[in-house]
Parts: structure tokens; C-alpha cells; sequence
């Protein structure tokens, strides 16, 4: 059984940093496409950054890139978003997800950014 559990998510002031944490069970994140998502109220779910399996190609969306930056640990089976210089457009759910059989979600963590 697939399961993906998020950490790390929380309120950050504008201009400070949070690092989400995706840890993998019953699948392996070194060899499938890993990535984060993010929904805010009234906006579509949308695609923020994965980094593939084969050869550790990240991408990123426009609006968080040279801020943003994911990583994986393969012996923790743990995906990670490094997220710095935060601005209140960033406040969504995060959500992690891995390409396997079928895309794989996990329950989603909050993200605020607020003064």
C-alpha cells in the first residue's frame, strides 16, 4: 500500500523560509518522479516542482524558481521542499506526490504566510 506523509508546514512571516518533508511508504522515491503541489482557497491544485527518479531532473514553476528547491533523501525515502524567501502568495496546502502505478497523493500540509 502506497502512503505519502507530509511534514513541516506551518505560519511564516513574508521573507521567511519552511522546509516540507514527504516521507514514502510502500513505494520508492529514487526510482519514480516525485514532486509538490499546492492549492489555495478558490484556485486550482498546481504543479510547484518534482524531481525525476532516473537522472534527478527538477523542475520548477516560474513563480517559485531561485526559491524554491526540492531534494531527496533515498535512505530516508523522503522528499523534501527547501522554500525561502516566502511571500503571502505562497499560502496554500502543499501536497506530495509521487508518478507510479497511478499518481499517489498524500493528505496535504498547510503553508501560511503572514504577518
Amino acid at each position: 500500500q502506497v502512503q505519502l506523509m507530509e511534514s513541516g508546514g506551518g505560519l511564516v512571516q513574508p521573507g521567511g523560509s519552511l522546509r516540507l518533508s514527504c516521507a514514502a511508504s510502500g513505494v520508492i522515491f529514487s526510482i519514480h518522479r516525485g514532486g509538490w503541489h499546492r492549492q489555495a482557497p478558490g484556485k486550482q491544485r498546481e504543479l510547484v516542482a518534482f524531481i525525476t527518479g532516473d537522472n534527478n531532473t527538477e523542475y520548477y514553476a516560474d513563480s517559485v524558481k531561485g526559491r524554491f528547491t526540492i531534494s531527496r533523501d533515498n535512505a530516508k525515502n523522503t522528499i523534501y521542499l527547501q522554500m525561502n524567501s516566502l511571500k503571502p502568495e505562497d499560502t496554500a496546502v502543499y501536497y506530495c506526490n509521487i508518478d507510479y502505478t497511478r499518481p499517489y497523493w498524500g493528505q496535504g500540509t498547510q503553508v501560511t504566510v503572514s504577518s
